[in-house]
């Protein structure tokens, strides 16, 4: 029993974040906000996480009923985590436009290396650019201690010079406030042909922090997520260094 009970402990570190795995909250198309504030969750840093799977029947791998799989793989989930390049040819990344009180607005992104400040404005930091869809993802913070200075918070997700493949991944991007549960959006809807989406807006409505699900798929990159939403900012073609941060 040693070595199962040291093999449990292992997965539960891996996988436990500070609170029960069930404690999340889904966003979905019936039940598509909820109040940061409300969930005593308005403080501290709010960590953005993107990650994201390619589905085995994309990369060769076997499909469900195949005589190829293994017996005790048959109820695992048709998907696999993408770890190597050769794998797949998608770069899904994590951004996120801000709008501030005072009117200043912006983009926090890995494309042309705005990696934004957490404890100045506009209190948006990206950790880095993850080119592989590992296990950790992208992320992002939120210095909610600042919630006072900030409008509004477009997070959204896009593929970076690569043929679209929205279709062909499944992806999730998952709020986890300081306190209370996380918050989950997967972005599960075939749109073959899209190349960036929406994921959620993050709102200052009367000094409430209400975080709205949108999953909006756009054909184009941020500039159109820019008119989509008023943003009003100026797009220009941006490129990433050759070495992820």
């Amino acid at each position: 029993m040693g070595m199962w009970q040291d093999l449990w402990r292992g997965r539960s570190a891996d996988f436990d974040s500070g609170s029960a795995a069930s404690n999340s909250i889904e966003l979905t198309k019936r039940n598509r906000m909820v109040s940061l504030t409300k969930q005593g969750a308005a403080t501290g840093n709010l960590r953005i996480n993107l990650s994201w799977r390619m589905r085995t029947s994309d990369i060769g791998g076997p499909r469900r009923g195949s005589l190829l799989r293994h017996p005790f793989l048959t109820f695992k989930p048709e998907v696999v985590q993408a770890h190597t390049q050769s794998m797949v040819n998608v770069d899904l990344d994590l951004g996120v436009m801000y709008e501030l009180k005072d009117g200043t607005k912006g983009v926090v992104q890995p494309l042309g290396g705005f990696f934004g400040e957490l404890n100045g404005p506009p209190y948006v930091k990206l950790s880095g650019d993850d080119r592989f869809g590992s296990a950790s993802g992208e992320t992002i913070y939120v210095n909610l201690d600042h919630r006072d200075d900030i409008k509004r918070l477009l997070v959204f997700v896009y593929i970076y010079d690569q043929t679209p493949a929205f279709d062909r991944t499944h992806a999730i991007v998952t709020l986890f406030p300081s306190n209370g549960p996380r918050v989950e959006i997967s972005l599960d809807e075939r749109h073959p042909q899209a190349r960036s989406c929406a994921v959620v807006m993050i709102e200052n409505v009367k000094d409430e922090l209400i975080v709205r699900r949108e999953v909006r798929f756009v054909y184009g990159f941020q500039a159109e997520l820019d008119r989509l939403y008023g943003w009003g900012l100026q797009w220009g073609r941006g490129y990433k260094s050759k070495a992820a941060r």
